[in-house]
């Protein structure tokens, strides 16, 4: 399995937030963008709109890495990764994983220490790190591989394998950046698209609209029509 940046960041950013934050865990479409354009612990920095995260979560959910909740009290859905169940992966091996996705090739000692808060994980042991490596590593299509240590460097590396290393992640944004945008559904690529895709493109402009107004209806103070009574 391999996946564009914008896809391993998404799902990578779910993964962490899963296991450090677990109370304000399922995320909004909001708190998602917010995980995936942090400055701190991902490499590279990326300014990711919510088009582009909605649209990537609908991805994410056909290659069945993550999922979409709803449920009573909720003023719109909510994102989580399903990363463990449908690769049958641990949580060493979940956290070594998503480490290793957000901030590109590592030691064994960096992993244990950037995997320490995470919950279900090594929890800083770099004897486990080591095991869920060589555990991934060993896997029919290996998601992690070792690389040979370079001159000047005092230990070897480990780089995920899930997102091809000639994929790169879009650049910071600059003040005269203008946000990630859909391309419009014109006549040409409705003929060339199938059905799937113009469905995606659709859910994902609709997401697109709800995160907004939910987010404008929390400015207001204005109380969702749709939400349970207290």
């Amino acid at each position: 399995m391999e996946l564009t940046a914008l896809q391993a960041r998404v799902v990578a950013s779910l993964i962490e937030k899963a296991a450090t934050t677990p109370d304000n865990y399922p995320l909004t479409t909001n708190a998602l963008v917010s995980a995936c354009n942090q400055s701190t612990n991902r490499d590279p920095v990326v300014d990711y709109s919510a088009r582009d995260v909605d649209t990537t979560m609908i991805e994410l959910r056909q290659l069945e890495l993550a999922r979409v909740v709803s449920g009573v009290g909720h003023r719109s859905s909510k994102h989580k990764h399903v990363v463990g169940e449908t690769l049958g992966l641990d949580g060493a091996e979940v956290a070594v994983l998503g480490v290793l996705t957000l901030r590109g090739p590592q030691t064994l000692n960096e992993i244990a220490a950037r995997t320490e808060r995470y919950l279900d994980g090594p929890q800083g042991d770099a004897d486990a790190v080591d095991a869920a490596v060589d555990r991934l590593a060993d896997r029919p299509e290996p998601l992690v591989r070792r690389l040979e240590r370079r001159p000047g460097e005092r230990e070897p590396r480990i780089e995920q394998r899930w997102q091809p290393a000639d994929d790169e992640a879009p650049a910071p944004a600059t003040a005269a950046s203008t946000p990630h945008e859909a391309p419009p559904l014109t006549a040409a690529n409705d003929r060339s698209g199938d059905l799937s895709d113009r469905v995606a493109a659709l859910e994902a402009a609709l997401a697109h609209q709800t995160s907004r107004l939910d987010a404008l209806l929390e400015e207001l103070g204005v109380a969702d029509p749709d939400a349970p009574a207290p």
